[in-house]
């Protein structure tokens, strides 16, 4: 039996993609292999968000060289968003020659004829799809937790932020049918799954390209929050399509976390306008006040970039400022990183990189501020967990997550296993996580 081993960069679509292979393969008798080295067929799935995805691509696919010349016969191929960009694909043509295969987001679905045609004439082939095509279903997914699961319900994006790549890599937007994903989600509850997380680059956007047919985001989870689901969660959502009824169904249903992710990238309405994000920074204010509002305890996390071409001191104050009204619970902060083909990186960029960094630093440090006080503010309060299992840095610790999506660790107990739903006494709050005391 041949085995298999995938390598995944990137955010949660990308893992989900990478399931996706691994159920493929597998059902076409592959099986995991233990390491890279033990691999006969070596995938690295790419992500092209930031700069620092791709030099870990190249790191990664350098470190093959030995392993290709010690074992000829294993295939090494790269796939995702990354290859979607014709000089990505170039670059490794000519610079690794150890890579046999690459193929892109739109044909994820054709590896098996790839791998065999790869098989029969032995050479390497390139095979990257211009357009994205019809949606695929049912396609076999290897899920890495028998209790939660991704469900992707959306592909692309229609948004062309200026600094984004993804409508160039992932195509356009493309809904799939409410049916099908229903039809997941029962399958899903029928395996014992008690989590699921919808998927989309932008889920608000869900159902707007159904021609003749009016059944959007908020409509689709009412659906599936009528399922004997215990747990729903989504991402991401961009702010300008946030309906008032979307946030009326998360408020209905207590089976919908409560936790929304909802990507600010500046605080500045100038900034916010050459980022292409159709708000401002008081419609964004108005909007996560109003979710606050009619969902009590909801817990609201962030993307941030800092250093946007042409940031001054007053627009990057203009984030601060935003952070500490809003008083995130947990925000991905980052410097903007120029991505060839977006608009952004024909910006002239004056803001020396130190700069940058020190504003990383100062926004670090308030979020962090706010982060712990909205930990402590749990001290004392009970809260139900899903919990996961065996902590990632103590064996003697186990951990699970909250409605909230707070990290709470706890010593285990007799009765309790991976998958249960269980009660903790808050005791203590960190930064990044809470721990607590498991009542049974």
């Amino acid at each position: 039996m041949k085995k298999y081993h995938i390598t995944t960069f990137g955010c949660q679509m990308n893992v989900h993609d990478s399931e996706v292979l691994a159920g493929i393969l597998e059902k076409n008798g592959y099986s995991p292999a233990a390491s890279v080295q033990e691999g006969d067929l070596i995938l690295l799935n790419t992500c092209c968000v930031r700069e620092n995805a791709e030099n870990r691509l190249y790191g990664n696919i350098g470190n093959l060289k030995a392993l290709k010349e010690q074992y000829p016969d294993c295939i090494i191929g790269v796939c995702g968003c990354m290859v979607q960009q014709p000089t990505v694909v170039e670059k490794i043509r000519k610079t690794y020659p150890q890579v046999d295969l690459v193929f892109g987001t739109h044909n994820l679905h054709e590896l098996p004829k790839l791998l065999e045609k790869i098989e029969a004439e032995r050479s390497q082939l390139y095979e990257v799809w211009d357009s994205e095509g019809e949606i695929h279903e049912g396609l076999p997914v290897k899920r890495n937790d028998p209790f939660k699961a991704w469900i992707t319900i959306m592909y692309g994006c229609n948004n062309f932020c200026s600094y984004c790549i993804v409508p160039y890599v992932r195509g356009r937007e493309r809904s799939r049918q409410p049916e099908a994903i229903l039809a997941e989600v029962k399958d899903l509850i029928a395996t014992g799954v008690k989590e699921i997380t919808l998927l989309g680059q932008n889920v608000n956007s869900y159902g707007l390209d159904f021609k003749g047919v009016d059944f959007n985001f908020a409509k689709l989870l009412q659906e599936i929050s009528a399922l004997d689901i215990e747990r729903i969660r989504f991402q991401t959502s961009h702010p300008k399509d946030l309906s008032d009824e979307l946030i009326q169904v998360m408020a209905d249903h207590p089976n919908i976390c409560r936790h929304l992710h909802l990507p600010l990238q500046s605080g500045s309405s100038r900034i916010l306008k050459l980022m292409n994000r159709h708000y401002t920074k008081e419609s964004y204010l108005a909007l996560a006040e109003k979710i606050k509002n009619k969902i009590p305890g909801i817990a609201l996390t962030t993307d941030i970039i800092v250093g946007f071409p042409g940031e001054t001191e007053a627009d990057f104050q203009d984030t601060l400022d935003l952070v500490e009204k809003i008083r995130y619970d947990g925000a991905f902060t980052f410097i903007y990183s120029p991505r060839t083909g977006t608009p952004a990186a024909k910006i002239a960029d004056p803001i020396p990189e130190n700069d940058k960094k020190q504003r990383l630093t100062r926004l670090i440090q308030v979020q962090n501020e706010i982060s712990l006080e909205k930990n402590r503010a749990f001290i004392g309060t009970l809260s139900e967990i899903l919990v996961d299992g065996v902590s990632e840095k103590n064996p003697q610790i186990w951990s699970g997550r909250n409605t909230q999506n707070k990290l709470i660790h706890f010593k285990p107990a007799s009765k309790i296993k991976p998958g249960d739903l269980a009660v903790v006494q808050i005791n203590s709050a960190q930064t990044f996580t809470l721990e607590g005391e498991l009542l049974v």
